[in-house]
């Protein structure tokens, strides 16, 4: 099984981050593009980024703005939007889908993202054995059932942000902006604490030897 590590976006011209494309952590080699006409190089606002990884480029561009030459606007054009981390590996199909839509529109729309991810955790908790019908009932009725404090609070966390996020006057643009980004991490970390510690426990305790597995049994019908 897979482990789930930290994501590290990335960022213009950083020597090492995720790849937008296969998802590891990789040194990344950073080229700038020029044009060429009537055999003369000239310079263009495009920068290329070589993952050492699965060896794709992603390309970012880099220009003044029209106001203000000393500022650049910077942001990636290739793949568009691949700002936020890969899906963890054992996130449910279903759940998949909409963090990957998410994914796809996170630099253009964190509102939109924000919501979609919303809706993720709403069929996560079906997922986890819930109604599915409201989603704050079911991050109750986890909690009930033992929910660890800091598994309810990310849910809470990507569930009113979600809701605010399409709510004027909730959420200004610039608050969902500064930590939609963050939620993508907390969905994949509540898909590993939910999801992959325990399958990962299972397979461990599967595999000791029967006779001491029944022995267990035994103790705990005590």
């Amino acid at each position: 099984m897979q482990t789930h590590t930290p994501y590290t976006p990335p960022v213009f011209k950083a020597s090492a981050f995720n790849c937008p494309y296969c998802g590891a952590y990789a040194n990344m080699v950073w080229l700038k593009l020029q044009s060429c006409s009537n055999n003369r190089l000239g310079d263009t606002p495009l920068h290329m980024c070589y993952c050492n990884h699965c060896k794709k480029n992603a390309y970012w561009i880099a220009e003044p703005d029209s106001e203000d030459f000393e500022k650049e606007h910077i942001r990636m054009l290739v793949p568009d939007g691949a700002l936020a981390p890969m899906p963890h590996p054992d996130m449910p199909d279903k759940v998949r889908l909409d963090y990957e839509e998410a994914r796809t529109i996170s630099a253009n729309s964190p509102r939109g993202s924000s919501a979609l991810l919303r809706l993720a955790i709403q069929k996560l908790c079906v997922f986890l054995g819930q109604k599915g019908e409201n989603v704050n009932d079911d991050i109750a009725s986890l909690v009930r059932k033992g929910l660890p404090v800091e598994i309810q609070q990310a849910l809470d966390i990507v569930r009113v942000v979600g809701n605010n996020a399409v709510h004027p006057g909730e959420l200004s643009e610039n608050d969902v902006a500064a930590v939609s980004a963050s939620l993508f991490e907390l969905v994949n970390q509540i898909v590993e604490e939910k999801i992959s510690r325990p399958k990962k426990l299972q397979e461990l305790f599967g595999n000791l030897p029967e006779g001491a597995r029944k022995a267990i049994e035994k103790r705990d019908k005590k």
